[in-house]
């Protein structure tokens, strides 16, 4: 009979999607790890591989369409000699919901390990991406027809992996009932009744958009923010930039201020280690590398790319690395393990003009920084005379849970000192 192909879960926050593209037509054969499809989730646009072999049937779900839910049959896939006139394989009855706690359990029971000489049933991209990344297919659970892993099991576990330090009381934490969502404002229809009688356009919600007002809201609400501010004088960074700028010419390298606040932030994240550090639930994730986040705007949304290993790359390194990250993430490119993690974020909005706002923290960071635009203003030198200078202010929006005032205020003052003192961040 034929088999369905179904929607597939391809980040860990996916609940629906959009088949952005088909890339095979009804009748074409596909073998396991053909691309046959892009999906846009919540945060990219991702390849869909197959899975099985076999021809394909009836495609159910036309390109362009949003809102599928995960595991919705989007195409079939039929065998030598069958028809797409026949049924598909009948649907397994959804069970009822399980308590509470049989779904906590569920959660955080391991993997069930393969018998030993088992074979493991994976897609060669799968395979690909696993030995690439040194992932230990053994203790991975497909997604897959008959148990296969996919590419997106893969990047999951990739992305989901540490160490089970669950404790009893943690468990019994966790099973306990949720309390209800907060509200999250007026509704739809009492809103639109104020505007009856004026012309608007209505403008539903994406999936990357109901992401980022979930998890903007939460923010605001559960994390204690507090604000540091101080103005950075830009004069030897532009200086230096400059001359960088026009030695490096010939070799297709040219630096961004933005740039040297990463490298800047990278280090500082090691001059002040306590404040390079998450909030994990009930404790704090002290991190050794400098992972630094950058948000990136794209259409209807935003990203945050993460610059692993920042605090040890050159500046023409990091240049090269979120050019290509930021023109991946503006076409929804973006692979899961390039936007997740990192302890630190960076959202600079200079280039409008804006001089100083406040960043609201991206979770679980401990901390991000918000950048204004450089402006030429009279200034007192150290010398007590009037000068002019071109000033920079910045805003380092900081969890409490995670960094008190003191520690957040060295953080603050090791990124001034980098970028006031730049030639130190060559060294």
């Amino acid at each position: 009979m034929p088999v369905e192909i179904l929607m597939p879960t391809l980040s860990p926050t996916m609940e629906e999607g959009t088949l952005a593209k088909w890339l095979v037509k009804e009748g074409d054969r596909v073998t396991s790890g053909d691309v046959i499809a892009e999906i846009e989730t919540d945060k990219a646009t991702m390849e869909f591989e197959a899975v099985d072999e076999g021809i394909l049937g009836a495609l159910l779900v036309s390109e362009g369409t949003s809102g599928i839910k995960v595991n919705t049959p989007i195409a079939t896939l039929l065998q030598e000699g069958e028809s797409a006139a026949q049924p598909p394989v009948a649907k397994k009855p959804v069970p009822e919901a399980p308590p509470a706690a049989a779904v906590a359990q569920a959660q955080t029971e391991a993997p069930v390990p393969r018998a030993e000489g088992e074979r493991i049933l994976a897609s060669p991209l799968a395979r690909r991406i696993a030995a690439k990344r040194g992932i230990d297919l053994g203790q991975i659970t497909g997604s897959g027809p008959s148990g296969r892993i996919v590419r997106a099991d893969v990047t999951g576990a990739e992305a989901t992996e540490r160490p089970n330090t669950t404790t009893p009381e943690e468990e019994a934490r966790v099973a306990m009932p949720m309390p209800p969502p907060a509200p999250t404002g007026a509704s739809f229809d009492s809103v639109a009744r104020l505007y009856v009688d004026r012309a608007y356009t209505e403008v539903t919600l994406d999936g990357m958009r109901k992401v980022i007002a979930a998890r903007l809201t939460e923010a605001k609400q559960t994390i204690p923010h507090f604000y540091l501010r101080r103005s950075i004088r830009l004069d030897a960074l532009l200086d230096l930039r400059k001359e960088i700028n026009t030695q490096l010419a010939a070799r297709g390298i040219k630096l961004s201020v933005n740039d040297f606040i990463i490298k800047a932030c990278a280090l500082a994240l090691q001059q002040a280690p306590a404040a390079n550090a998450v909030w994990a639930g009930d404790r704090i994730l002290q991190l050794e590398p400098s992972d630094v986040a950058v948000a990136v705007a794209v259409r209807g949304g935003l990203f945050t790319p993460v610059l692993r290993d920042a605090n040890t790359k050159s500046l023409s390194t990091l240049s090269a690395e979120m050019k290509d990250l930021a023109s991946r993430a503006r076409d929804r490119k973006l692979a899961p393990h390039e936007y997740q993690g990192g302890s630190f974020a960076i959202s600079n909005l200079g280039m409008y003009g804006i001089e100083s706002f406040d960043a609201v923290i991206n979770p679980p960071h401990g901390a991000i920084l918000a950048v204004g635009a450089g402006i030429r203003k009279p200034v007192v030198s150290v010398a007590g005379e009037i000068e002019v200078a071109t000033v920079m202010s910045v805003t380092l929006s900081v969890d409490h849970r995670v960094i008190d005032g003191a520690l957040g205020a060295q953080l603050l003052k090791a990124i001034v000192r980098n970028l006031e003192h730049p030639v130190t961040m060559l060294v």
